[in-house]
């Protein structure tokens, strides 16, 4: 039994998510790309995540991923507070998202 969740949220904007649903796969954000990782949150990092990052934005989309199928190409490395986070060394296909929601800023 693995001590990760199973499942793991990618925060898109409106723009993002739009041409991730068009293209089928998403190749990252401009942070994503410059650190060559798509950068994911568990639930738990999930606040924090958008509190540090995405304060004040509107419209974004929560894209709840399933970690299993995309295999090895998950690594959990060590970010923000020694924690370990979830990090996709490939593009994400839209397969692997299970549930989306809506996120407006408070």
């Amino acid at each position: 039994m693995s001590a990760h969740p199973a499942a793991a949220w990618k925060i898109l904007t409106a723009e993002q998510w739009a041409d991730f649903e068009a293209a089928g796969v998403f190749r990252g954000a401009p942070v994503d790309l410059a650190d060559g990782y798509i950068h994911l949150s568990t639930d738990e990092q999930l606040a924090e995540t958008l509190a540090r990052h995405f304060a004040g934005q509107s419209g974004l989309v929560l894209a709840e991923i399933a970690l299993a199928p995309l295999g090895e190409a998950v690594r959990w490395e060590v970010s923000r507070g020694g924690a370990l986070f979830p990090h996709l060394y490939a593009p994400l296909p839209m397969s692997a998202v299970i549930a989306t929601r809506l996120h407006t800023a408070e």
